[in-house]
């Protein structure tokens, strides 16, 4: 009987074994095919998971600290902490004048907000969400007690307290109907100077001609809603808006099209006047006709358009703009905006994934620089850059979709326990040029050593504790040790614990385990 059954369950399985084996053949060919047809009718990709992540917004887990610290870079002065993580396809950010951070997720439908950092550990104390049952939110906007959101298809406001961080009332719509879907669905909202709202609204294709004159361009109504007309036109595609803090003129990104090669056409930035025409789609960069629409362009039309006050490299997407309008902290920064480059997916090799910062010269010009760098090293890609907004302590947001991370960029060290700091060089080279005892490099990790040091030195700034021991700050110092010789006379454990009842006349800091460990191993490296 058993020999019949198993006879019988081959005779089953074989031919479902078999069905499956080509059901998995069929799949992977129709894969093969689309990716094929991908390549003609997309041209070149440089990286497929970005592709992926354009198409479904899918990304990675928040990269592990010791990577951040081995990639990214920023100009000398400035220090940057993971202000929030695992928070995935993150985009555009406002931020209330208490700090707390808002920020949309425009595939989940909803407006996350995250507390404002109160215990001074460089991280939001919490998130939750504001709003959900969206379509697909991104623009966001606090203007007069409201906040606002722009949805693909619409224009939407509630009230909200920012002493409670509270929506109070009703979420209403005040402007529907606006043209969704196609290739850019995204609309981006500001308030401007003039109290008016100000709505982008993306081309529903690569290149082609508009049937809903509204698409490619920038719209402004009254923060009601009513009173809607075109500001600007033959704007592809400009997700972000600001406007200079000197002269109070509107600037916004544009990103140019596909499909024309790696290196052309540039993407945009861009002066928008009222009225402005500013050649999509039948003119691109600096005044080139487009190869597939710039004979239909007349001399009249060609002549109006207005070019970029400055050419991105192409492909590179920026995205997320703004001037940073707190006093300078650092020589250069006097006019200064920063660019969120998304990055490319069009093109042989990968090129963007960035912040980059804009200097305006005295003559007009505009200079281009990286500020946080590194998101992208030999094609491995661990970070697209989507959004920057400033806060009222002038600290630097940047959201992340891709690693659906939000990072935070400050001027000196805050010395929060996760920073991750360019103060003192090259962070690879940080363990090779000091001396590091064989106690902490048995217990730690370099990355963690690199932490904790950068911790511990700010502590060591904070108390001041150079007053009394190092050898002529101060008449303090008489009668106390100096640092000299710690390594002869305590591990790490030992340093770390006598923190917490030191020999007077040391005060007792109140200092946490991770601050007296910080400072135990700085105190240790510094020898």
């Amino acid at each position: 009987m058993g020999l019949s059954v198993s006879l019988v369950n081959r005779e089953i399985i074989a031919p479902m074994n078999i069905f499956r084996m080509l059901k998995v053949v069929f799949v992977l060919g129709v894969i093969v095919v689309a990716l094929l047809a991908g390549l003609l009718f997309l041209g070149p990709i440089s990286s497929p998971q970005v592709l992926w992540n354009g198409l479904t917004g899918r990304g990675i887990s928040t990269p592990v600290q010791a990577q951040l610290i081995s990639q990214l870079e920023l100009p000398a002065g400035f220090s940057f902490s993971v202000y929030a993580r695992d928070l995935p396809q993150v985009r555009f950010m406002r931020i209330s004048e208490k700090g707390d951070l808002l920020v949309s997720r425009p595939r989940k439908g909803e407006v996350l907000l995250l507390e404002r950092d109160r215990n001074g550990d460089g991280q939001a104390d919490g998130s939750r969400v504001l709003l959900s049952g969206l379509t697909r939110p991104h623009g966001l906007e606090l203007f007069e007690g409201w906040l606002y959101v722009a949805e693909s298809n619409a224009v939407g406001r509630v009230r909200f307290d920012v002493a409670t961080a509270r929506l109070q009332g009703e979420y209403q719509k005040i402007i529907t109907g606006l043209p969704d879907g196609g290739n850019h669905w995204s609309k981006t909202l500001r308030i401007g100077p003039d109290g008016m709202l100000y709505l982008s609204i993306g081309s529903s294709c690569n290149v082609c001609l508009e049937e809903d004159q509204r698409r490619a361009t920038i719209m402004r109504f009254r923060t009601d809603g009513t009173e809607d007309e075109i500001y600007a036109s033959g704007l592809r595609n400009s997700v972000g808006l600001d406007w200079a803090p000197w002269n109070q003129q509107l600037y916004a990104t544009d990103n140019g099209r596909d499909l024309l090669g790696d290196d052309y056409p540039p993407c945009e930035l861009n002066q928008v006047r009222q009225g402005g025409f500013y050649g999509w789609p039948f003119i691109n960069g600096f005044g080139d006709a487009d190869p597939d629409y710039g004979e239909q362009a007349t001399s009249a039309l060609h002549n109006a358009a207005i070019s970029p006050v400055y050419g991105f490299r192409a492909h590179n997407a920026p995205l997320g703009f703004t001037f940073l309008h707190k006093a300078p902290v650092s020589p250069g920064y006097e006019k200064v905006a920063l660019v969120a480059l998304h990055g490319s997916w069009n093109r042989t090799e990968p090129d963007g994934y960035k912040v980059v910062s804009l200097h305006w010269q005295p003559d007009g010009s505009i200079q281009e620089r990286d500020f946080l760098s590194g998101f992208e090293a030999g094609g491995d890609i661990i970070g697209r850059p989507v959004d920057v907004v400033e806060g009222s302590d002038g600290a630097i947001y940047i959201s992340d979709d891709y690693a659906g991370a939000i990072y935070r960029v400050v001027y000196g060290s805050a010395a929060p326990e996760n920073e991750i700091t360019q103060m003192d060089g090259d962070v690879k080279s940080v363990l090779a040029a000091q001396h590091v005892t064989e106690d902490i490099t048995q217990l730690l990790e370099s990355s963690e050593i690199i932490r904790l040091k950068s911790l511990g030195k700010a502590l060591y700034r904070q108390y001041q504790c150079a007053e009394c021991h190092e050898n002529g700050a101060s008449p303090k110092n008489v009668g106390l040790k100096t640092l000299s010789d710690l390594n002869s006379r305590y591990t790490l454990e030992e340093l770390a614990l006598f923190f917490t009842t030191p020999t007077p006349p040391m005060p007792n800091f109140g200092l946490g385990e991770q601050q007296r460990k910080a400072l135990a191993v700085y105190l240790l490296q510094s020898q």
